[in-house]
């Protein structure tokens, strides 16, 4: 089973990388509980899944732009500092969630606003930490650390989701918010027992001309344009999210505990992914392995929507059988997004110069984390227009498998992508 199981030489080899992946792992558990626990509250507050949708526009406009300036900001000063400061940020919004909730204000656009200011943070904070993963192992060994960074989504995704179903069902937001709070400590930890990283010799002043940069070395790199692409697809037409209040309420049933259940099944996927990635390392074509991903990703968002679609309204009294083949979809769906992940994250470290690597880690930020809004917000403004929930998730997957193979073959190099010889 050796060569199956995953490869976790980056976590014996650098103690820094082990600090760094235990302290998100942690913080990642409880930023999972607020995520989760945000939708619920805005649904519970208007019974409305459009509102949840616009969840995702608020964070939209302040994580593109934080998220390429975020970039230019990690390439020009101290990676662990700025990833401090935003941290530091993000910690004392999730304050400001629970506090909101203790005191009972029951206001969405108070919700909107704090999402926003978590949004601009997190997008400063997650070009720094990406950029750091390629100083702190070995090139050959970064598909085995963003592996290791799957199990660990993976595990967070699974317990966080399904804590906060429950959690919101027994102890309600307050706690639920709170308990992010103190486990945002270990992220803070992990982060100042890094050592200084400061700029290379290469570094540019932040800003604007530095974006410019970033971007024009991306227009000149196809292959690496591709793992942008390609992930938006997935994300915009097959993005189920804003969609599972309301599925979990009505059609399949068992309300908030059920979207926790279905959101724990897609990390389950990206779990057992990650767990068993041995074998991904020798892959050597993992531009065709990422668009094969998508494809799959999409399979199973279809699937989810004709499960949806045959359960009907008949969760309205009570959980359903329904749970079961919809759980299924969602752990293969998890499956397909973990393995597409790792080789997207790896092409980019991989065929990325160092001084550029944080501006390229923020366009990936922005797509990875812009994406799924987007999706969000069409897939709830879609059940407005004339289709039900199941339906625009079983036309997004079905639209998402097409659309993904029509860009894989008018960017045919990237078919060809070899880890062998990395051609940005």
């Amino acid at each position: 089973m050796g060569k199956f199981l995953a490869d976790i030489t980056p976590l014996r080899e650098s103690p820094a990388f082990r600090r760094l992946w235990l302290g998100s792992a942690v913080a990642a558990l409880g930023s999972q509980l607020t995520l989760v626990a945000v939708s619920l509250e805005v649904y519970r507050l208007t019974q409305d899944s459009l509102y949840v949708g616009l969840l995702s526009i608020f964070a939209l406009v302040p994580l593109v732009f934080f998220g390429l300036l975020g970039g230019s900001i990690a390439d020009a000063h101290d990676r662990r500092k700025v990833a401090l400061l935003a941290s530091s940020v993000l910690w004392l919004t999730t304050a400001c969630l629970a506090l909101q909730a203790w005191l009972q204000l029951g206001n969405v656009w108070v919700l909107y606003a704090l999402v926003a200011v978590q949004s601009g943070a997190q997008a400063i904070n997650q070009p720094a930490r990406s950029a750091i993963i390629p100083l702190l192992v070995r090139k050959e060994l970064l598909p085995a650390a963003n592996a290791l960074s799957m199990i660990s989504f993976g595990l967070t995704l699974t317990a966080g989701p399904l804590l906060a179903g429950l959690l919101v069902a027994t102890v309600g937001f307050a706690w639920t918010y709170t308990i992010d709070v103190a486990t945002f400590a270990f992220a803070l930890w992990a982060l100042l027992r890094l050592p200084a990283m400061p700029p290379g010799e290469h570094a540019r002043p932040a800003g604007l001309r530095s974006v410019v940069e970033g971007f024009r070395f991306l227009g000149t790199r196809p292959n690496l344009r591709m793992t942008f692409v390609i992930d938006l697809v997935a994300m915009i037409f097959a993005q189920p999210r804003a969609l599972l209040p309301a599925i979990g309420a009505v059609m399949i049933g068992g309300g908030e505990a059920t979207v926790g259940i279905l959101l724990a099944s897609t990390a389950v996927g990206a779990f057992l992914a990650g767990l068993f990635s041995g074998p991904l390392g020798s892959v050597r074509r993992q531009g065709a392995a990422v668009v094969w991903s998508v494809m799959g990703w999409g399979a199973s968002i279809a699937g989810f929507g004709l499960v949806v679609v045959l359960a009907g309204n008949s969760g309205a009294d009570g959980v359903t059988w329904w749970l079961l083949p919809a759980a299924l979809c969602c752990a293969l769906a998890g499956i397909a997004d973990s393995v597409s992940a790792v080789f997207r994250t790896t092409i980019l470290q991989a065929s990325t110069p160092d001084h550029l690597r944080g501006r390229l880690q923020g366009v990936f930020i922005v797509v990875v984390a812009g994406g799924p809004r987007v999706g969000d917000m069409l897939a709830g403004g879609g059940t407005k227009i004339i289709l039900s929930e199941g339906w625009v998730l079983l036309l997004g997957g079905l639209l998402c498998i097409a659309v993904a193979w029509a860009v894989a073959h008018w960017q045919s190099g990237f078919l060809k992508y070899d880890a062998r010889n990395p051609v940005p």
